[in-house]
């Protein structure tokens, strides 16, 4: 597991992250409430200290309304993009 404390920073897609790592605060928040896992067992499975988990959701609890505007960035990239998608049972052998 990291010893490395991380801060949170805005460099990647100006959407916060841990610093150094790809991990957005956004991602920890939905692997611990939404997906119901413990913070710890995120913090091993992305080799980061356990405080920067719940650092990361102290962010996103802290900064409510730039966590919304990223959310509905998110979502309207998700639906301006969809017709690019293909549905599975479209796909003929």
């Amino acid at each position: 597991m990291s010893q490395v404390t991380r801060r949170i920073v805005r460099e990647l897609h100006d959407e916060p992250h841990l610093e150094g790592r790809r991990i957005t605060v956004q991602f920890i928040k939905e692997q611990v409430e939404e997906r119901g896992l413990d913070p710890r067992t995120v913090a091993d499975r992305h080799d980061l200290d356990v405080a920067d988990v719940y650092r990361a959701l102290t962010y996103y609890h802290d900064h409510p309304e730039e966590m919304r505007t990223i959310e509905r960035q998110q979502q309207s990239a998700i639906e301006k993009h969809d017709h690019l998608t293909t549905d599975p049972d479209d796909v003929r052998d």
